[in-house]
């Protein structure tokens, strides 16, 4: 695997690097080891998909909320899509920052996303599935996340959005949030 640092403090590309041959290839997509000599996550207890039919839907931009923190490495199993991540980890030189990654089926590249990043994404395909490791276990209390066309971040989208959840319009705006839950979000 040949992992690639991005802009953002701790998040990197993983890049799979495959064998090929007349039967097609075979690629590691994780190893303990290789994660653990660059001080990444290793222990992952959950492995979740989701499932977009329509080019444009957008999903995000989550996290979970202190204690609950999680590491993802998100992959595209089928189709593309735009991902897209949000430091916010106010200790953090890189704190308010986002940056978006093409993720497809065709490139099988994965980004690792450190806790107290929000994270979501906008599918550039039809029927596009999205895979995640997560590091921990889903905790509904501590769910959140912000608007994916919050002002504060102006994250530059690909295209209009299709489909977006009610849940995911609703997000408040960063600077809305009261201080001390910006703070409490990933610090």
């Amino acid at each position: 695997m040949h992992f690639r640092e991005t802009t953002l403090n701790g998040a990197w590309i993983i890049e799979p690097i495959p064998a090929c041959d007349a039967r097609g290839f075979f690629a590691r997509t994780f190893c303990r080891q290789e994660f653990s000599d660059r001080g990444l996550e290793t222990n992952f207890v959950q492995h979740s998909t989701s499932g977009s039919s329509k080019r444009g839907t957008i999903r995000g931009m989550h996290f979970q909320l202190p204690p609950h923190e999680e590491v993802k490495v998100v992959s595209c199993r089928r189709g593309a899509m735009w991902d897209v991540i949000i430091d916010l980890r106010s200790d953090s030189p890189t704190y308010r920052r986002w940056q978006g990654t093409d993720l497809t089926a065709d490139n099988y590249r994965q980004l690792y996303v450190p806790a107290g990043f929000a994270h979501g994404f906008q599918t550039l395909s039809d029927d596009t599935e999205v895979c995640y490791l997560i590091s921990a276990f889903y905790a509904p209390g501590a769910a959140s996340g912000i608007r994916y066309d919050d002002p504060a971040f102006a994250i530059d989208w690909p295209l209009a959005p299709t489909v977006v959840s009610r849940k995911d319009e609703t997000w408040s705006d960063y600077l809305t949030l009261p201080a001390d839950d910006r703070d409490r979000t990933c610090s």
